[in-house]
């Protein structure tokens, strides 16, 4: 079956594509760093890294299976220069390395006709790569208390901070009194504790005028009798 054969086309013959990957790779090995495209670039870090493996098997093979290991690499880079120096300098870096050989930057778009253009790098042995922390398996460690004393306290401060909650929160419920009516209240109770006590013979003395006006009245208002 001949399926995702042809991934990275890029556009041009088959013949095209081998000699560009081919090129591109020899320059990437000796500067260590190129800027292109990041479809290119994309094409070819498998490319790369494949021959990278080549010259990690030869280290450990017998003398003629690394010569033959030499050869399809050079009939791959078609560059002598860039073989030598991967196979004898280069592959010591990778060798403590299981894959990713290679880093690709992106940098944006080209000014003039908008393409997306990237920076593929080779990986040195120094660099560890980007720390990353997984959070699923993240969990709160919760410290035991060391004696009952201690323990007692954190109870203690949870219900005295408890308690300032709920004070406040009380607080908050009461409903708000403006100045003017605290004032008006404090005059009431002012006038009702300034009050003279009323004394019994006041009260007669108003009673006995109440009386004198109202046989006053009714002396008036008879009608005077016709003499004879």
């Amino acid at each position: 079956m001949r399926h995702l054969k042809h991934r990275h086309t890029l556009g041009v013959t088959s013949s095209h594509r081998l000699a560009l990957l081919a090129n591109m790779a020899s320059s990437l090995i000796e500067h260590d760093r190129i800027r292109t495209t990041l479809t290119k670039a994309k094409a070819l870090r498998p490319f790369v890294e494949k021959i990278i493996t080549l010259a990690k098997k030869s280290k450990s093979a017998k003398p003629e299976r690394s010569l033959y290991l030499r050869k399809l690499a050079l009939a791959r880079l078609r560059n002598q220069k860039a073989v030598r120096l991967l196979f004898n300098e280069k592959v010591n870096e990778f060798l403590n390395r299981s894959g990713g050989y290679s880093r690709i930057y992106k940098l944006g778009t080209r000014s003039g006709d908008a393409a997306e253009m990237a920076l593929i790098e080779l990986i040195q042995a120094s660099d560890e790569g980007y720390k990353t922390s997984s959070r699923k398996g993240r969990k709160k460690k919760i410290s035991a208390p060391t004696s009952n004393v201690s323990s007692n306290q954190e109870k203690e401060d949870l219900v005295t901070k408890e308690s300032k909650a709920e004070k406040a929160i009380s607080e908050e419920k009461k409903p708000k009194v403006s100045k003017k009516k605290l004032v008006a209240d404090d005059k009431l109770t002012k006038k009702a504790t300034t009050k003279k006590p009323i004394k019994s013979s006041d009260v007669k003395k108003k009673k006995a005028k109440t009386i004198i006006k109202k046989t006053g009245e009714t002396k008036k208002t008879r009608p005077e009798k016709k003499k004879s």
